[in-house]
């Protein structure tokens, strides 16, 4: 009976810190360099997530912790309520400082992939994943991305399994 209730409770413990994994086709970037990471991203396209329906000018910036991880700062804009929503949270590395392979979270001890799976090596552009396909995010440093950009990382996204018919392509323009 002691062992079960271990058991359960490593179980409880496991599940509550969230999901930390990736799919199998995804492989994060390597070397990756935090420090050239940091700093203000624009999102140029996600695939659908509630914790950002509606939001126009997605932003994301990052920056040292004190404590050796990254702050992030997730910011967009709710034209039905003419207001900005922020979301701060902290990420840490999963595994190795050089590789683009983070838990992040917005929520308390509940953690989520962030997966850094394409990169250019100005690190102006991004793409990321999370632990399942369902997760998507094109990013760049810049409100725009040309046409010819934008295609190849689609067309990777594509090829790794993603659902690029649903992307939705972010207005960053101001009012």
């Amino acid at each position: 009976m002691k062992l079960a209730l271990s058991a359960l409770v490593v179980a409880v413990l496991a599940a509550s810190s969230g999901c930390v994994s990736k799919p199998d086709n995804i492989t994060p970037v390597k070397p990756f360099d935090s420090k050239l990471y940091l700093g203000k991203w624009y999102e140029i396209a996600r695939l659908d997530q509630r914790f950002e329906r509606g939001l126009s000018r997605v932003t994301a910036e990052y920056s040292m912790r004190p404590d050796g991880g990254i702050k992030v700062l997730n910011r967009g804009y709710e034209s039905e309520k003419n207001v900005y929503k922020e979301s701060e949270g902290k990420a840490y590395f999963v595994g190795a400082t050089d590789t683009a392979y983070l838990k992040v979270s917005f929520f308390g001890p509940f953690y989520g992939s962030y997966i850094v799976f394409d990169l250019d090596p100005a690190y102006r552009t991004s793409m990321v994943g999370g632990p399942d396909t369902s997760y998507l995010w094109i990013l760049s440093r810049t409100p725009t991305l040309d046409a010819a950009t934008t295609t190849r990382l689609v067309e990777k996204a594509k090829s790794l399994g993603y659902a690029t018919d649903k992307l939705i392509y972010v207005d960053q323009t101001a009012p």
